[in-house]
């Protein structure tokens, strides 16, 4: 019987070109149509550790003008953005619970809660937080990792776009983030891309059903996540719907 691939969640052959030692775990899926022969599913940890890695090394080269530029999150500065990305990794339950306690029960506002308890923080003081921890912890852990690699590749975005710092994301990171972004809860992507097919054109990745928005997988990660940003890569009849519902 054919076998279909569990970790993207899509046609293996994405997976299949995956260098041989970012492999793991490889387990055979019975009874679906994938036209490979073995699937296998990798790691998501070892892709956020990647990701974090190069994170730091792209956050050192940045001067400190711009670590004091806007991000694309909504009043936050690209310093503010780093701040909130390690702010889950060495704290305590208790300590998170009580955020959201102090926050209204609101993501939104359990983020504000640790930035605000944290205050200004130096550049290199971050990058090294976000050094020592490129294995997730804690919260980010959740949903296999992939909390913290949707995490770590949107806000890495946030602060390029606004900075004209473009990057050629990997399709084996890009893959789990897309399928993980139409259901993360902190996305909350639903009412967004309902009643629309995304399809990525340089990447073998869609998903939905209705009229069609086409583009690059990073714009469409970015549009899914509701960025306010220039999407005139993107094109297709659903465009201008799901521009009308970012903002």
């Amino acid at each position: 019987a054919p076998l279909f691939c569990r970790s993207s969640g899509r046609s293996a052959e994405v997976c299949g070109r995956l260098p041989p030692q970012r492999v793991r775990n490889w387990t055979p899926v019975w009874g679906h149509t994938c036209p490979m022969k073995v699937a296998f599913r990798f790691s998501v940890a070892s892709l956020v550790v990647e990701e974090r890695r190069e994170w730091a090394s792209f956050l050192r080269t940045l001067s400190k003008e711009q670590w004091d530029r806007p991000s694309l999150c909504d009043g936050w500065t690209v310093r503010d953005v780093v701040a909130h990305a390690v702010s889950y990794e060495e704290a305590a339950p208790l300590t998170v619970a009580g955020r959201f306690v102090r926050g209204g029960l609101r993501l939104s506002g359990a983020n504000a809660v640790a930035l605000r308890e944290r205050g200004p923080v130096p550049s290199a003081v971050l990058i090294d937080e976000l050094e020592r921890n490129l294995r997730p912890r804690g919260l980010t852990r959740m949903f296999g990792s992939r909390i913290a690699l949707l995490d770590a590749l949107v806000h890495n975005q946030d602060i390029r776009r606004p900075l004209g710092l473009p990057r050629a994301i990997p399709a084996e990171r890009l893959v789990p983030c897309l399928n993980f972004a139409r259901v993360a809860p902190p996305i909350a992507a639903y009412p967004r891309i309902r009643g629309l097919r995304m399809t990525a054109t340089d990447i073998d990745w869609s998903a939905g059903r209705g009229p069609v928005v086409s583009g690059p997988a990073e714009s469409l990660l970015m549009a899914i996540a509701g960025r306010r940003t220039d999407y005139d890569d993107l094109a297709g009849p659903g465009k201008t719907t799901l521009l009308s519902r970012i903002g």
